[in-house]
């Protein structure tokens, strides 16, 4: 796998830009009255494959705040490798994965280059 070197520094920009916006958020629900946490727990299927693209995909969710990966379970038979997320804000579940599926299609486009990553994220992972 060749990873272009502008991939890697516009997806750790973005990934700046998310740990900023996440911070601010849990920031600003701390100093305002009436928490708007709803701590959930979320599984997450993976499109990624290889073991970089799992481990990188673990890291940047817990290194986002509000996020963190608190279990991978791995391929087994047909099931895809899976992540357990525990999410501040997880009133809506759907919701909370959709942002993850943004992250992974970014992290892919990464390591599989755009055509790629895109042809991955149509189907569900299996």
């Amino acid at each position: 796998m060749i990873v272009n070197p502008l991939r890697v520094v516009v997806y750790g920009g973005w990934l700046a830009s998310e740990v900023i916006r996440g911070a601010l958020r849990i920031g600003v629900d701390v100093v305002t009255p009436g928490l708007r946490m709803s701590p959930a727990i979320v599984a997450l299927p993976l499109h990624c494959e290889t073991d970089l693209e799992i481990s990188t995909m673990a890291s940047s969710i817990t290194i986002t705040p509000g996020t963190i990966t608190v279990g991978i379970a791995p391929r087994t038979g047909d099931s895809p490798p899976t992540l357990y997320v525990h999410a501040l804000y997880g009133t809506d579940r759907e919701e909370v994965v959709t942002e993850l599926r943004g992250m992974e299609r970014r992290l892919l486009t990464v390591t599989r280059g755009p055509r790629r990553s895109e042809r991955t994220m149509e189907v569900e992972p299996s």
